[in-house]
């Protein structure tokens, strides 16, 4: 007998439906085809033990498997729940009463039938409900997940057992379904252990967050050992304001298909920190792998990627970064076909000024020579370091400021100026396909970006004197947007233009003289 079953691949953060099908006729050997990885292939000793644990027998004839497409690669262990049905239902085991034409099958299954949950369900589950699947049956522990999925049904079951009473109609059921937008905003109310607050003096510092959250712009942090800059880079997230619905609906996508959501959570509610360690690998940083996986840049989508200690990454993996800055996101090809990942988020970066790390400190004396500070600011390529919107130098907390009893912002305060700027920008960019200052293009500034008279002149003589490049002087003019817009302006003033231009300042000066 032959009979059809459907799952679902994921490519990038797309789904594409694998027709599972299962034929037993006379003989006595197994095969699977297909294009089957590894674990799919060992899917036949875990798919046995479960049918013998569930009160049910492993026919002994040819059973051969086809996964179709044939000429796409499947990876994982989600075929495991499909596999079985589609055997037990050509051996004549069960008899579904559900039309499984329009149900999708996940899961992995234990030796005693266990379900246990799967990568990547929620894009399986939008997939389903884009191509006609009225219910996806899939591990408990992912139902979750897939119930913020409005339009199929989701049922989450704990066994093979449970999956077939489903499927034959014994077994009585409610779908799962989550209000994405209460998750979202039972988030708002929990809030952050840290605050902006937490971090004295750096009134300097907290202004530059401040402007970075506000215009999406990416911030480079250079001063010595155990000034905050680490300190002030987690905060950031603080004043960022919360994710909307469709932002958390991407970034959980990114997360399901990494395998990095946590089990029984619906969404990613808070926005993404990723600090990885200075040792990454490009890949790593970028995505790849046979199988596209996505990468730190790519997981910090809708947040904030921080690289600490910025000149002691492999100068390599600094270059991939230079394209997603420009581009927004992340494109891999393999021989025949080709995945995307979006990557919208703001690079913060920190170094030290030097080897020693006390180049300039108003205290302590620096050991390193001239020769040695050059090399060091020239680990970080020039097209890298334009790509960065603002450079501020993070001066050391003097002791009667650690020990002042002055109320700074809270993070709260701070990210009600970020949610009022965030929003003027949204309605002022409506229909245009950016929502940021940063994001604006070389036509839209011209557009959007007035200047006024002494603003054009202090920029003209800003040029002349450091020799910014174009990128830099588009980058300016988007930073003294944001500072515009914090103070309600709506043409970009001299005062404006002087505050842009200052977090430049960094961008030709010369180390080590």
């Amino acid at each position: 007998m032959l009979v059809k079953v459907y799952s679902c691949s994921i490519q990038g953060l797309t789904g594409i439906t694998i027709t599972v099908e299962v034929s037993v006729t006379e003989g006595m050997k197994y095969y699977m085809v297909g294009l089957p990885d590894s674990a799919v292939k060992e899917s036949w000793q875990r798919v046995e033990s479960a049918i013998k644990m569930s009160g049910y027998h492993m026919p002994r004839r040819r059973i051969v498997i086809n996964l179709a497409p044939a000429d796409v690669r499947k990876e994982g262990s989600a075929y495991d729940l499909p596999i079985a049905i589609g055997i037990l239902w050509a051996s004549q085991q069960i008899a579904p009463a559900v039309n499984l034409d329009k149900v999708l099958l996940l899961g992995e299954l234990a030796l005693d039938g266990v379900l246990r949950p799967v990568k990547g369900i929620l894009p399986a589950t939008i997939h389903a409900k884009e191509h006609g699947f009225e219910k996806i049956i899939i591990p408990e522990a992912n139902a979750v997940e897939a119930g913020v999925v409005k339009g199929v049904e989701v049922i989450g079951v704990k066994t093979l057992k449970q999956a077939i009473g489903v499927i034959e109609g014994s077994l009585s059921y409610e779908p799962v379904e989550v209000d994405p937008e209460s998750v979202i905003k039972d988030a708002e109310n929990t809030g952050y252990q840290i605050d902006i607050s937490d971090v004295k003096g750096q009134l300097l510092a907290k202004r530059a967050l401040l402007i970075s959250a506000a215009g999406g712009h990416n911030l480079l942090m250079v001063g010595p050992p155990g000034a905050g800059k680490s300190m002030l880079a987690q905060r950031i997230v603080t004043i960022l304001p919360p994710l909307t619905l469709d932002e958390a609906l991407e970034t959980t996508k990114i997360y399901s298909v990494a395998g990095l959501l946590p089990p029984r959570t619906p969404l990613i509610v808070t926005r993404p920190f990723r600090a990885p360690h200075h040792t990454i690998s490009d890949v790593a940083l970028v995505g790849g792998g046979v199988n596209p996986q996505p990468g730190e840049i790519s997981l910090a989508h809708n947040g904030v990627l921080f690289l600490d200690e910025l000149p002691e990454f492999k100068r390599h993996v600094l270059e991939v970064l230079r394209q997603p800055l420009e581009t927004r996101k992340i494109v891999i090809s393999r021989a025949n076909y080709t995945v995307e990942f979006p990557a919208n988020f703001t690079l913060i970066c920190a170094m030290n000024p030097c080897p020693c790390g006390y180049y300039n400190h108003p205290a302590r004396e620096c050991t390193c020579t001239p020769g040695m500070i050059r090399r060091y600011a020239s680990r970080i390529s020039g097209p890298l370091f334009d790509r960065i919107d603002m450079h501020i130098q993070v001066a050391p907390t003097t002791f009667a400021e650690l020990h002042s009893n002055d109320e700074s912002l809270t993070s709260k305060e701070v990210r009600e100026q970020v949610i009022k700027v965030r929003q003027l920008q949204k309605e002022r960019y409506a229909g245009m396909g950016i929502n940021l200052n940063a994001q604006l293009t070389p036509k839209l500034i011209r557009q959007f970006c007035p200047l006024s008279q002494g603003a054009t002149k202090l920029l003209e003589q800003a040029m002349e004197k450091y020799q910014f490049s174009a990128r830099a002087h588009n980058n300016i003019i988007k930073v003294a947007r944001t500072i515009a817009d914090l103070e309600g302006s709506e043409v970009i003033q001299t005062s404006h233009m002087a505050e842009a231009i200052q977090y430049r300042i960094l961008d030709r000066s010369v180390w080590g003289n």
